[in-house]
C-alpha cells in the first residue's frame, strides 16, 4: 500500500511542472511562480518567472526543499484525463494519456497539452483539434 501512495505522490509532484504556484517558506517569505523542475529526492523546486511577498520579480528562483512549508496550485488547469477518454472514443485504442507530462497521444504522432495541438498535423490532427476546441468550451460551461 505505500508503494502506491508514494507513487501517487510522485505524480502528483511531477504534474506541477509547467503550473502557476505559491510555495510557502518556514521562514514566512513565499515566491509565486511556474514550476520549471523539481528534484524528487528532496522536494526542491525551480520556479520561473517568479515573485516574492514584496513583489519583486525574478527570472528563476531555486527553492530547497528542506525551507518549504506548503504549496498551494494556483493554477489548475483543465483535467486532461476527460478529454483523453472522448479522444478514445473518437480514436478507438489510438490513444495514449501520459499523466506525469499531462499530455496526450493520439496515434503517436499527435501531441496535445492543456494549450491545444502543439504536434501533428493532417486530416487526424485537424479532428483532434475540432474535439479539444468542443472539449474546451464545454469545459468552461461547467466551470
Amino acid at each position: 500500500m505505500s508503494a502506491i501512495a508514494s507513487k501517487r505522490f510522485s505524480d502528483e509532484l511531477s504534474s506541477l511542472a509547467g503550473k502557476k504556484v505559491r510555495v510557502s517558506l518556514s521562514s514566512g517569505a513565499w515566491f509565486e511562480g511556474k514550476v520549471a523542475a523539481y528534484n524528487p529526492s528532496d522536494y526542491s523546486l525551480w520556479l520561473t518567472e517568479a515573485k516574492d511577498r514584496e513583489g519583486a520579480v525574478f527570472d528563476k528562483v531555486f527553492v530547497s526543499g528542506k525551507s518549504i512549508e506548503y504549496v498551494l496550485v494556483l493554477e489548475v488547469g483543465p483535467d486532461l484525463s476527460k478529454l483523453a477518454e472522448r479522444l478514445s472514443r473518437v480514436f478507438p485504442n489510438m490513444v495514449r494519456y501520459v499523466r506525469e507530462a499531462d499530455v496526450i497521444l493520439v496515434m503517436d504522432r499527435i501531441r496535445v497539452t492543456k494549450d491545444g495541438v502543439v504536434e501533428g498535423t493532417g486530416p487526424a490532427a485537424e479532428r483532434v483539434k475540432k474535439v479539444y476546441e468542443e472539449w474546451l468550451r464545454e469545459e468552461g460551461k461547467q466551470e
